[in-house]
C-alpha cells in the first residue's frame, strides 16, 4: 500500500488494504480458536484492523511531515484512513459474529467520537489540546484556597480550626467517589479552554450521566471563568435528561447540523461535507453486509 498525498481520494485501494489484512487475520483466528468462539474471533479481528489502521496513519503523519503537504491533504487522508478502517472493521465483525440492532447501533455511535476528534487532532485551524486537571488536583487548590482565606479573618485560631474542619467534612463526602473531570476532548482557542463531551443521542437511561456532567461543569466553573463546556451531540431528536443540561446553563449544547457547525468553527474544517462527499456505507461495504443490515433493518443507524 503506497501512501502519498493522493491517499485522501483511494477510498477502494485502502478498503482493498484492510480486507486482505481483516481476511488473513480470519483465517489465522479461526484456524487457532475454531469456528464456534466468535466473541474472541471478533474481538481480536478488531484490535488487529486497529493496530493496522494505526500502523497506516503513522506513516501519513511521517510522511506529511517530510512532504509538507498542507494541513487540508493531512486531514482528509486522516479522515479516509479512519473510515475505511471503520467499514472493513464493521464488515469483519459482522461476518463472524452478527450484528443485532442494539449492538450495531451502539458501535456505530462509539465509532462516531473519534471520528469528529480527528479535526481537533489535526485541525486546520491553530488550536491546541491540554490536559484537564485531576479531581484530586482540584480538590487540593479549592481547600489551599479556602484555608488561605480563613487564615486571614478576623477570628481565633480556634474559630479557624473549626471553620476548616467543616470544610474539609464537605470535601470528605464529596470525595467519597473521586469524580471523573476528564471528558472527551480538551483543547485550548484564542485564550478559552473548552472541555467537550460527545454524545450519539440521549436515551432513557441517562440520569446518571446528566447528573454527573452538571457536576463536572460546577467544578470547572470553580477552576476558571476562561473554561467553557460544549455538548456535541450527534442525533437531532434527545430526551429530557438532553434539554436538563441545555436550561442547565452549565453547558452549552449542539446537536445534529449545530455539532458539525462548531466542529467547523473551531478547527477551520468541515466535516460535514467531507461525510457527504466520501461516507457512502450502502456502495462501500460488501454487498452482502450492506443486504444484511437491510434485511434486518439496521441501515436506519447508518447516520452519522
Amino acid at each position: 500500500m503506497e501512501i502519498n498525498k493522493h491517499t485522501r481520494f483511494d477510498k477502494k485501494g485502502l478498503l482493498q488494504y484492510f480486507r486482505s489484512r481483516a481476511a488473513e487475520m480470519l483465517s489465522e483466528t479461526r484456524q487457532r480458536l475454531g469456528v464456534q468462539q466468535v466473541k474472541k474471533q471478533a474481538s481480536e479481528i478488531n484490535k488487529g484492523l486497529l493496530s493496522s489502521g494505526l500502523s497506516l496513519l503513522e506513516i501519513v503523519l511521517q510522511k506529511s511531515a517530510h512532504e509538507k503537504w498542507t494541513r487540508e491533504e493531512r486531514l482528509e487522508t486522516v479522515l479516509m484512513v479512519n473510515y475505511t478502517n471503520y467499514v472493513v472493521m464493521l464488515e469483519s465483525r459482522n461476518d463472524v459474529w452478527p450484528y443485532e440492532y442494539m449492538s450495531f447501533s451502539r458501535r456505530i455511535g462509539e465509532l462516531w467520537e473519534p471520528f469528529c476528534k480527528l479535526c481537533f487532532a489535526y485541525p486546520i485551524n491553530d488550536l491546541e489540546l491540554f490536559i484537564p486537571p485531576t479531581f484530586h488536583e482540584l480538590k487540593q487548590s479549592m481547600m489551599f484556597e479556602m484555608d488561605s482565606f480563613i487564615d486571614q479573618l478576623m477570628i481565633s485560631e480556634k474559630e479557624k480550626e473549626q471553620l476548616k474542619g467543616y470544610y474539609h467534612k464537605v470535601w470528605s463526602i464529596v470525595a467519597s467517589g473521586e469524580i471523573k473531570l476528564e471528558l472527551d476532548l480538551h483543547f485550548q482557542s484564542n485564550g478559552t479552554k473548552y472541555n467537550v463531551d460527545f454524545k450519539s443521542g440521549f436515551g432513557s437511561n441517562e440520569k446518571g450521566n446528566a447528573n454527573r456532567l452538571l457536576l463536572v461543569a460546577s467544578l470547572y466553573s470553580n477552576i476558571s471563568e476562561n473554561y467553557q463546556c460544549l455538548l456535541f451531540v450527534r442525533a437531532e431528536q434527545n430526551n429530557h435528561y438532553f434539554e436538563i443540561l441545555k436550561k442547565s446553563g452549565a453547558w452549552n449544547t449542539f446537536t445534529g447540523d449545530e455539532t458539525y457547525e462548531k466542529i467547523k468553527y473551531f478547527t477551520g474544517f468541515d466535516l460535514k461535507q467531507w461525510i457527504a462527499n466520501n461516507v457512502d456505507w450502502e456502495h462501500d461495504f460488501l454487498p452482502e453486509t450492506y443486504q444484511f443490515l437491510t434485511s434486518n433493518n439496521l441501515t436506519q443507524y447508518l447516520k452519522w
